[in-house]
């Protein structure tokens, strides 16, 4: 018998566990056997209305019940799902005929008759008309076929398409599981949009391990932390910096009467049994604040065309590091440093939609991928990223600048949200920082520019800091869904000031 993830997914209903979808006016919960009994009436449901294997079932919407139902239904059926992430794309035929779906299933307006309000799926869920008793036929998905077309959140370009397969998904749940044994009474918090693959991830892992998955949005992420009391809080870097930043001024306007262990299980619940972090790079005094804080946080590696790559756990944590490398992963290490992954089981080993030539500059014919950071491996195997081989900036004297350490330097002041390093004429390297409020603190981000500048070599140091009118956001387009800077884009928009010598905080 097959006992992957997906083939579980698609034959055995759950013994226990219960999903959960808080919003800002409450929370909605089921039982996860109610919910594999609901994907299974859906599923009968499209199949009434001819989706079957080989199709595309499109989803562009919020997080929400209907969201998780489509791709259980989708699974069962042997038919694919493609994720759109809401603000990136549009439901209109452009996108249905671009990505050859047969029904997109959207809570945005759109004329095509092949959009479906994604407010119907409940609608045929409860309907009481059942569309015949004939019995959903057996599933089996073999480890090469794609389950789903996930997108890039690249910080250029229209995003690539990447058809996801079984055996890649399953090789990471199953190596996830093995580090951090999620059991009946864990309840895993995921807030990213489930268009994002990863974040579907522990829906699976629910119906497999019968633990409790609850799905909020962004939003309401902070507002639902509390009353829903998760033991796992799954989030990018900029979600864990911002929750810093609130426990910081509680503790201050407490005024003595807080502490920060006090104020931060108030702000995450009492159930804590660790935070996950990856996506971008990870502020070093952030994951040290919140283990004293005792909320211990484990940052991984890992791309949307590896999955995951690396991961600190318990037992196997080391500062600096974003992990030991999983099974079924290799890192291979070129003489820059310039980091390859290899898989048992690869994502794929072309995009599904791209430019030419998009392919063969990342994959290789088995799927190994180039990865573009920069890295080490100490001598216990810990992979230690040292930035993008791309973000090397070389000087006018051949001096070679990675800027990561400099710009997480720069991020560790409190009045600081992001910070980018450009070199407009090769001589001199400027900072375009985005504050972390309104108005921007100007002697503290000037304060930190001495500080880092005085820790580095005279080539690396800073001259002056251009700081950003509008703090930097997904909506003005200069951050990815997952939070990370567009560089080419904050560029753009800063491009007078980087390449004006007379503006910004200069250094002393």
């Amino acid at each position: 018998m097959d006992h992957s993830t997906v083939n579980h997914l698609v034959s055995t209903a759950p013994l226990g566990g219960q999903i959960s979808f808080a919003r800002l006016d409450g929370t909605e919960t089921l039982g996860l056997p109610d919910l594999y009994e609901r994907a299974g009436r859906l599923a009968r449901r499209l199949r009434a209305r001819g989706i079957g294997p080989g199709d595309r079932i499109g989803i562009l919407a919020a997080n929400c019940l209907e969201w998780v139902l489509l791709d259980l239904a989708a699974l069962r059926l042997k038919a694919e799902t493609a994720g759109f992430e809401p603000g990136k794309f549009d439901p209109d035929d452009g996108l249905i005929s671009r990505y050859d779906v047969t029904l997109l299933f959207t809570d945005r307006p759109a004329d095509d008759p092949r959009a479906v309000p994604i407010g119907e799926v409940r609608a045929l869920v409860e309907d009481p008309e059942d569309p015949g008793t004939e019995p959903l036929p057996p599933v089996h998905w073999a480890p090469r076929e794609v389950t789903t077309v996930k997108f890039t959140s690249g910080s250029t370009g229209t995003p690539k398409g990447l058809g996801a397969t079984v055996g890649s998904i399953d090789s990471s749940l199953a190596a996830v599981q093995e580090i951090f044994e999620h059991k009946p009474g864990d309840d895993l918090f995921v807030f990213l949009p489930l268009s994002l693959l990863q974040q579907r991830y522990w829906v699976y892992s629910a119906l497999v391990h019968g633990h409790d998955v609850t799905i909020s949005t962004y939003e309401a992420a902070f507002a639902a932390l509390r009353r829903t009391r998760p033991t796992v809080v799954m989030g990018v870097p900029a979600f864990f910096e911002t929750a810093r930043r609130q426990i910081e001024a509680r503790v201050r306007r407490a005024d003595g009467t807080r502490t920060v262990p006090e104020a931060a299980r108030r702000m995450f619940g009492d159930r804590i049994r660790y935070l996950w972090t990856g996506s971008a790079p990870a502020d070093a005094t952030t994951l040290r604040f919140f283990t004293e804080a005792g909320l211990p946080i484990y940052e991984g590696y890992g791309l949307n065309e590896t999955c995951i790559v690396t991961k600190n756990h318990p037992g196997a944590n080391r500062a600096g590091s974003v992990g030991q490398v999983l099974p079924g992963k290799q890192v291979l290490l070129d003489e820059d440093g310039v980091i390859t992954v290899r898989s048992d089981h690869p994502v794929n080993d072309h995009y599904a939609y791209a430019a030419p030539g998009d392919s063969e500059r990342i994959f290789g014919p088995d799927g190994t991928v180039r990865t573009g950071d920069l890295g080490h491996l100490d001598a216990d195997g810990f992979l230690f990223i040292r930035g993008r081989a791309d973000d090397v900036i070389v000087l006018d004297n051949g001096k070679k600048v990675i800027v990561r350490p400099i710009e997480e330097s720069m991020r560790t002041s409190p009045a600081i949200a992001e910070c980018v390093l450009y070199c407009p004429a090769q001589t001199e390297l400027v900072a375009v920082v985005s504050p972390a409020s309104v108005p921007a603190d100007r002697d503290a981000i000037a304060a930190q520019l001495s500080q880092t500048n005085a820790s580095l070599a005279a080539d690396e140091r800073i001259s002056r800091v251009v700081v950003a009118t509008t703090p930097f956001s997904i909506d003005n387009g200069l951050l990815t869904s997952q939070y990370k800077p567009k560089r080419q884009q904050i560029l753009a928009a800063h491009r007078a000031g980087i390449h004006d010598s007379k503006e910004g905080i200069h250094a002393v």
